[in-house]
């Protein structure tokens, strides 16, 4: 019996009137081509309707656990740094013959087991496994020094530093292990720079629980000048929040955000936050999955974006 060809990049070339060079950089997502958007469409249709499979992907899905890692993200836990996270992943995986899958969301037990019997991956790796499992000053960075309890450090610090002594700390309404985690590790910076030990609510969806959220917590402890939040999506609710009230920012209530998502530049004020670049946090991630050295790959120490709502 005879095998179906696999589909080339000079395929692809052919059928969309490119050089393969041209087609190689757009399905690389090469960022230092200029290469119109036209010509873009053009290529990745032509490789969508031709069937085109990178040879590393074609390669990883044939040989099985030898090229397949797999990662799991749960719900709430999307954005920069699990962004830069999978980059990091991703491409240290790539340089290594490796292919990355990607599995967001809710799981079931039975979704999982057909993912890992269909493809029999080289490794599952589970984002923030540490932060899950109790072992959160394990994590790659090394807790303290630049993981998840030197970044919720720089937070409470920017605010203290800010004259802010009693802060709280504004949660999401699904807890999780890893807001657990994040309120120890703020609350034990506030205590060794001096503020008050820290308070804690959540911040709701929709707009107007949060609100309703918001004015509770107000009306209990007036004496708070601060809210440090969870992440960027909780710090915009709170923020809103306070504004439906009629309150100013930052004026009556300075709020700070966490991991630097784009909406905070957009709001009125702008959302002061914590940026974290996790790129060789992933990288070291790839290495391990692999058995290999982690090497001398030192990750980005996170920093402050500060704007005007703290």
């Amino acid at each position: 019996m005879g095998t179906t060809r696999r589909v080339t990049l000079n395929d692809v070339a052919a059928a969309s009137g490119v050089s393969r060079a041209t087609v190689s950089f757009v399905l690389n997502d090469d960022p230092h081509q200029t290469i119109s958007a036209a010509t873009r469409t053009r290529v990745r249709e032509a490789a969508r309707q031709l069937g085109y499979v990178p040879h590393g992907v074609a390669r990883a899905l044939r040989e099985g656990a030898s090229r397949v890692v797999v990662i799991n993200i749960d719900a709430g836990m999307e954005g920069n740094y699990s962004r830069s996270f999978v980059g990091g992943l991703d491409s240290e995986l790539g340089l290594h013959g490796h292919v990355l899958l990607v599995r967001h969301g809710h799981r079931t037990a039975e979704a999982s087991r057909q993912v890992l019997d269909a493809i029999t991956p080289r490794a599952v790796l589970n984002f923030g496994e540490a932060f899950l499992t109790g072992r959160e000053l394990d994590d790659l960075g090394g807790g303290w020094r630049d993981g998840l309890a030197a970044h919720a450090a720089l937070q409470i610090r920017h605010l203290v530093d800010r004259g802010h002594s009693r802060i709280a700390l504004a949660l999401p309404d699904a807890d999780t292990p890893l807001a657990t985690a994040r309120l120890r590790f703020a609350d034990e910076t506030a205590r060794s720079l001096g503020a008050a030990p820290l308070l804690s609510f959540v911040v709701p969806r929709p707009r107007a629980a949060g609100t309703v959220a918001v004015r509770a917590f107000r009306a209990a402890h007036p004496e708070v000048t601060a809210v440090a939040a969870f992440n960027d999506d909780v710090a915009l609710r709170a923020l809103t929040a306070v504004q439906d009230l009629g309150l100013s920012v930052p004026d009556d209530i300075a709020v700070m955000g966490f991991d630097d998502t784009e909406y905070g530049e957009l709001m009125t004020p702008a959302l002061t936050t914590v940026h974290i670049d996790a790129e060789a946090h992933g990288r070291l991630a790839a290495r391990l999955a692999l058995g290999l050295d982690p090497g001398g790959l030192s990750p980005v120490p996170a920093r402050i974006i500060a704007r005007d709502s703290a």
